[in-house]
């Protein structure tokens, strides 16, 4: 599976992505905003491993994809779409420190959403972003995200509970903000 965006490509995550993906799961920079503490390659390793099982599975619950930029099939992040029920789905997304402020980020979420809801079928796409993660909020509100609240202690890492506000899209939302991007292109 592979899905293009302007700036990034997402691909299945590979077993000599082991190195490239500790930029990501074994930095603090990075895991300081996620929902788990940095990872050991020994851990990593398991998990990569786990991912790329997971993708075999039929019906998926999941897509966890790689990040690469369009000129080169290197790992730089990755993006998550877990699915629940009710045609609804979970967002994530992660990019390497030294790939930070080049879009890649929004490209890649941007690309999941339209997947999620275009081929998945989704109704509803989530996403919980710590309050003082402003990067990761205003990618979310750029994509057009509505804010639904604060869940309070919603994730243990870096040793204390931190709150997440919890981010929605509506397939309706994306129809319209589709219709809205497509309405500006011709005059730009």
């Amino acid at each position: 599976m592979r899905l293009v965006g302007s700036r990034v490509a997402l691909r299945e995550f590979r077993a000599d992505d082991l190195d490239d993906s500790m930029a990501v799961v074994g930095d603090d920079r990075v895991t300081k905003w996620l929902s788990f503490d940095s990872l050991s390659r020994e851990e990593q390793s398991a998990r990569l491993t786990a991912a790329i099982q997971r993708a075999q599975h039929h019906p998926r619950t999941e897509f966890y994809l790689a990040v690469t930029r369009l000129d080169d099939d290197r790992l730089i992040g990755f993006c998550r779409l877990g699915l629940g029920e009710a045609r609804a789905g979970k967002l994530g997304v992660a990019i390497a420190a030294d790939h930070h402020g080049q879009g890649y980020a929004t490209d890649a979420s941007r690309a999941m959403v339209d997947f999620g809801f275009c081929q998945l079928g989704l109704h509803r796409i989530t996403a919980t972003i710590g309050p003082e993660n402003t990067v990761s909020l205003r990618v979310i509100e750029k994509l057009g995200f509505t804010l639904e609240g604060r869940l309070r202690d919603h994730v243990f890492t870096n040793g204390s509970w931190r709150d997440s506000l919890l981010y929605s899209m509506l397939e309706d939302d994306w129809r319209q903000l589709g219709q809205a991007q497509s309405a500006a292109k011709p005059g730009d």
